[in-house]
């Protein structure tokens, strides 16, 4: 398939994970691409590989709770490519601790990248992407509709994703935005390998996150990003498709 052909998509969180099999998967389909990411040898690593490929990839370190980092990557990127048709807002990191010894700095940390970094993505990309009719796909987690363990923040963080992705679909459907996300459990990607009880918790508790069908793989996931940002779902918009083998069936 080549349902990307011609067609601009700027990626955050693309070195690794869920991020770097939406844009191997993308480019496959003939994106071309402006990739963003904190982690700046695995990024221009991913860029030189899709470039060695046939694609259009470009990229640059990007932090994205930092505001001007993200409005100038989303510069460059319409400066390179002269458009915008699609935005996902993949970037995210992950902390495990009981609710009762999160520390403000922490939860302000996991908020700042997870849910305020995905609102300078969207809010940066969105004047261009109207320019163009296009969408949104924004990676929320089942923790923002299911209680995980010991990820109050992150729950929060993906919580605020989902409405804030949602509102941003009922502002701009008339304007022929589309903005979706997807709610992925226990996919094998970096930040949940790391994954380690906080001391004195219930491993039991371990069984809510854990897929029947076993974990899934980031391209999982990816394939359903790409479906969404594709015209395959052109009349899908504030949609929230779980991606987690069964978890909450």
């Amino acid at each position: 398939m080549q349902r990307f052909r011609d067609r601009v998509v700027f990626l955050t969180g693309a070195a690794s994970g869920i991020g770097r099999a939406t844009a191997e998967r993308l480019a496959a389909e003939g994106a071309s691409l402006w990739l963003a990411d904190v982690q700046e040898e695995p990024l221009q690593a991913l860029i030189a590989a899709l470039g060695a490929d046939g694609a259009a990839a470009e990229g640059r370190r990007c932090d994205v709770s930092e505001e001007q980092d993200v409005d100038a990557a989303v510069a460059a990127c319409v400066a390179r490519f002269g458009r915008l048709d699609v935005l996902c807002s993949v970037a995210a990191i992950l902390r495990f601790d009981h609710f009762h010894q999160i520390r403000t700095a922490d939860w302000n940390r996991v908020l700042a990248v997870n849910l305020t970094g995905t609102f300078f993505a969207c809010r940066a990309a969105l004047p261009h992407l109207l320019e163009t009719r296009g969408n949104i796909v924004n990676v929320s987690s089942t923790a923002a509709v299911h209680g995980q363990p010991w990820a109050g923040a992150y729950a929060a963080s993906k919580g605020g994703i989902l409405a804030m992705t949602q509102s941003i679909a009922t502002d701009y459907a008339k304007q022929g935005l589309r903005a979706n996300c997807v709610l992925p459990c226990d996919i094998a990607t970096p930040i949940f390998q790391e994954f380690q009880l906080p001391e004195g918790a219930d491993p039991k508790l371990v069984r809510r996150v854990m897929a029947p069908r076993g974990s899934g793989k980031p391209a999982d996931v990816a394939a359903v990003i790409a479906m969404l940002a594709s015209d395959d779902a052109a009349h899908m918009t504030g949609a929230a498709i779980r991606v987690d083998g069964g978890t909450w069936a």
